[in-house]
């Protein structure tokens, strides 16, 4: 018998002495759906995989009963061993109904691994699960989340980057703001975890300054810097975002520097939109508590999906705060959020949508989401409502190997 093992065996006693109300649970994690009482009998998952077709990677839940569940994945290639390794591996046997307590599972016995590598493999899974649970219930997940509140979602226009000049990106968004009928619209400014340099200079005075003047007085501007100011720079970037009446400055420091953050929100009047990058429920509670942003803008990937998205949802709403979840995906990547935001009674006013000309529909499912007059509807559908293509599902191939 090894060391730990002899410790274990001895603790075990003790630990079984114990009342059930004498565990610690944090706040953060207390439970948050009812997924019990929507579905009286058991979802066993026999399967949890893997698929390619082409470039596209979806995981795949299956039950025992034959059930599907299916979600589109962002940037998995270079987290397949984890994905297959650790993740799948916790789910495959158990039931579904338990999806919370699964995703606190696979952490624990690997919270070692915490950061976006180990949250978006599990934030697949899950998502593939509620897919599922969704089928089995005949609901949309929106219903499982706690309730569909709203069945379209105003949205954003995002997706630019850096590499156009100032005037080529401000014509852009005016192509997309007529395409789409929405008239909010989120700029890329500074250099990108740059130490307070411009993709070139004057990008942004430039770009913002001619953005407000061709779309015009009613139209919402953001702004994301993506970290490339220190405190004393991106308050002076502030200041001329104030002046031109945007509506929030993303990200304005090095997403890992919290205090700066904090200085340059404690300073405007702009609210500053942060937490992308973040996939801890304390350091989140943190950054709540101490008012390090005005809005709170988890991924839903990155930060481990639609469970620990409802919980930093859940504290944003205790402190008065809207959550704006970030989203660099469309169509059948994107369904998710639009769930997400059909449900959260403290989401804010517009989601976040990419758009480039032309928009394509998504020729691997249906409903194909796209922005109609500054909205992108709901599927209601069962699940995340969405129906694969099968020619697409027969070419897909099992990865099996790290």
């Amino acid at each position: 018998m090894n060391r730990r093992v002899f410790f274990a065996s001895a603790a075990a006693p003790l630990l079984g002495a114990q009342k059930q109300e004498e565990r610690y649970v944090a706040d953060w994690e207390k439970p948050l759906f009812n997924l019990r009482g929507i579905l009286k009998s058991p979802v066993k998952i026999k399967s949890v995989e893997l698929l390619k077709n082409g470039r596209d990677y979806f995981v795949r839940t299956t039950s025992t009963d034959g059930v599907e569940g299916i979600t589109m994945t962002k940037q998995v290639a270079d987290y397949v061993p984890i994905l297959l390794r650790l993740v799948a591996p916790a789910f495959i046997g158990k039931d579904a109904r338990d999806v919370e307590s699964l995703v606190d599972a696979v952490y624990t016995a690997n919270y070692k691994m915490a950061g976006q590598p180990f949250w978006c493999p599990v934030a697949y899974v899950e998502q593939s699960v509620f897919d599922l649970l969704g089928k089995v219930a005949g609901k949309p997940v929106g219903a499982l989340l706690g309730g569909v509140v709203r069945k379209e979602i105003p949205v954003y226009l995002s997706g630019s980057g850096r590499e156009f000049k100032a005037e080529q990106e401000v014509d852009v968004y005016r192509r997309g703001v007529e395409a789409t009928n929405t008239q909010v619209v989120k700029f890329k400014i500074g250099g990108r975890m740059s130490r307070n340099l411009d993709a070139y200079p004057g990008r942004t005075e430039t770009m913002m300054k001619l953005a407000r003047k061709v779309l015009g007085d009613k139209a919402v501007l953001y702004a994301d810097a993506n970290g490339s100011y220190n405190s004393v720079k991106a308050i002076q970037v502030g200041r001329m975002l104030e002046e031109l009446n945007c509506s929030f400055f993303e990200e304005p420091c090095p997403w890992e520097d919290k205090l700066e953050t904090k200085r340059v929100a404690d300073a405007l009047k702009i609210p500053i939109a942060a937490g992308e990058q973040d996939s801890s429920l304390p350091l989140f509670q943190w950054m709540i508590d101490n008012k390090m942003m005005d809005i709170v803008q988890f991924d839903l990937n990155y930060n481990g999906g639609l469970t620990r998205g409802c919980r930093v949802a859940r504290m944003a709403r205790a402190a008065g705060m809207q959550v704006v979840p970030h989203n660099t995906q469309t169509g059948a990547a994107a369904v998710y959020m639009l769930h997400f935001a059909s449900a959260t009674p403290n989401i804010g006013p517009f989601m976040e949508y990419p758009w480039r000309a032309p928009e394509k529909a998504d020729s691997r499912v249906s409903p194909n989401p796209r922005i109609e007059n500054g909205k992108v509807k709901v599927p209601t559908g069962p699940g995340f409502g969405l129906q694969f293509d099968p020619d697409f599902l027969k070419k897909a191939v099992k990865v099996e190997t790290c």
